[in-house]
């Protein structure tokens, strides 16, 4: 099944899709208890205590840093926060809650009606964002290997316990275009405030997602599937568009679709039956006896509000502000050590700061090379190079104090060793040839030493490049070199 084969589909129905998102929390403990949340790469059963175990007698306690983590994301995707909400218990059973049922909130969340702006091939589009609210995780169950009777599955209780946030949209995203991008857009968003690493391949971030079709033009829902365990965003996107095509099949077919929840399986590329998909009143939700409301007042939320980094949408707009197209504003902004990188060179570019498009094109390229590299001696480090050398450069470059290639060849050696930029400068000789008459003195010198080469120009044979490099050899790179092959073809043209 394709995307092409759901774009189909949606030309008859129109898809209704609602985004469930679990993201641990950056915490030091557990969610109820003060276990440690480094379980990762840990023994199993390791990080446990009865409360995180369900021992009886144990008595949860709230963990204050989870709560306004999650009142910070509230804020960031403009939610409301209200001054009183409340835990309940979501009753259900299975070998990975010790409990018998998750401490959850459910009728009055942490915080309700936010919004997430993101970028699609269609153009800008808003998702609505139901609640965000706070819960525990469960246990991990380990299956071993086998089939039938001889399989094994362990239970690992390390992350029972651990905080999770709850992310839940409205039913108005329309394709898995749109899912996969506010996918992204949110991971981008928790990392930028600091409240979840949110890799997906850890299990940090948990996406699911409620497909359902219905006829175009009408506007009662269709039967609601739920999909599971889709590891990255572009099974997101492949997921969803593949239900829609199964879903779409089903419906053509007069087949009767049935309320599930359904696995991603990556390998095959489709969906398979998991089990019944339950409903909020199959989860009996009641007050949690064991944990008082919780009061939220506006002080606490002000300051909160006050320790909020610039958020992403913000950056981008700074940065298209500055003169970067919004395709450089949107790589930078999403990977942390290019913004880094490209706001201390800005910084320190001062007076002479060389145009944000020439920045961008360092941190986007020569920048990421060098991590890439694994060079520990970059931007900052003693005796390395630093932020100042490399504005100082670049501005050179892009005042023409010297040539790109000459500008680059300096580069290079400031990121290599450190030599201080003024040094280079200094050493780098006189200024770029700009002199048509001189640089014609060049290029005839090498237009009559390599005939051959003429005749191959003037048979058709694509070689004015290699007059063009001669001449770069012949000045050292001091010339301009787009300069020197519009007058290398000039000359060229004029002989023929």
């Amino acid at each position: 099944m394709t995307t092409t084969a759901a774009d189909a589909v949606l030309e008859r129905y129109e898809a209704v899709i609602g985004i469930e998102i679990h993201c641990q929390l950056r915490t030091n403990s557990k969610m109820f208890c003060g276990c440690s949340t480094a379980y990762d790469g840990a023994a199993p059963n390791t990080h446990n205590c009865p409360v995180c175990l369900g021992l009886p007698g144990a008595l949860p306690v709230i963990n204050r840093q989870a709560v306004e983590y999650v009142i910070a994301t509230g804020l960031a995707i403009g939610a409301q926060i209200p001054e009183r909400t409340q835990w309940e218990r979501k009753n259900y059973f299975y070998p990975d809650l010790p409990k018998g049922y998750q401490i959850s909130q459910y009728a009055i969340p942490l915080a309700a009606y936010g919004r997430l702006a993101i970028e699609t091939s269609a153009g800008p589009f808003v998702v609505e964002i139901r609640r965000a609210h706070l819960e525990e995780d469960t246990a991990k169950l380990v299956h071993g290997e086998g089939g039938g009777a001889d399989r094994t599955t362990l239970v690992d209780f390390n992350r029972s316990g651990a905080p999770l946030m709850e992310v839940v949209t409205e039913p108005t995203i329309r394709t898995g275009e749109q899912a996969r991008r506010y996918a992204e857009e949110l991971q981008l968003l928790l990392r930028a405030i600091g409240v979840s690493d949110a890799d997906m391949e850890r299990g940090q971030m948990r996406v699911e997602a409620n497909v359902s079709l219905r006829p175009r033009g009408t506007e009662p829902f269709g039967t609601r599937v739920e999909v599971k365990n889709m590891n990255s965003f572009r099974s997101v996107e492949r997921a969803i568009a593949y239900e829609i095509e199964r879903q779409g099949h089903a419906l053509d077919n007069g087949e009767p679709l049935v309320m599930e929840t359904r696995g991603w399986d990556d390998g095959r590329q489709l969906t398979y039956r998991m089990r019944a998909k339950e409903t909020s009143e199959d989860y009996r939700y009641f007050p949690e006896p064991d944990l008082p409301p919780l009061r939220v007042d506006a002080g606490w939320v002000s300051a909160v509000r006050a320790a909020l980094p610039e958020l992403p949408s913000a950056r981008r707009a700074r940065y298209a502000a500055l003169g970067l197209g919004a395709y450089d504003a949107a790589v930078i902004t999403a990977d942390a050590t290019m913004t880094t990188a490209f706001e201390a060179i800005t910084a320190a570019a001062g007076v002479d700061a060389a145009p944000a498009k020439e920045v961008a094109n360092f941190v986007t390229g020569a920048h990421a090379k060098a991590l890439k590299a694994g060079d520990a001696n970059f931007l900052g480090t003693a005796g390395a190079s630093t932020p100042a050398g490399i504005a100082t450069l670049l501005g050179a470059i892009a005042s023409g104090l010297v040539t790109r290639q000459v500008g680059r060849d300096l580069l290079d050696r400031h990121l290599s060793d450190g030599t201080p930029a003024s040094n280079l400068l200094a050493a780098a000789g006189p200024g770029p040839i700009s002199d048509d008459a001189a640089l014609l003195s060049h290029i005839d010198k090498v237009i009559a030493a390599n005939p051959r080469a003429v005749a191959d120009y003037h048979a058709g044979k694509p070689v004015a490049g290699f007059f063009t490099g001669q001449v770069m050899k012949a000045t050292g790179g001091a010339a301009d070199a787009a300069r020197v092959t519009t007058l290398v073809r000039e000359r060229l043209n004029l002989e023929g």
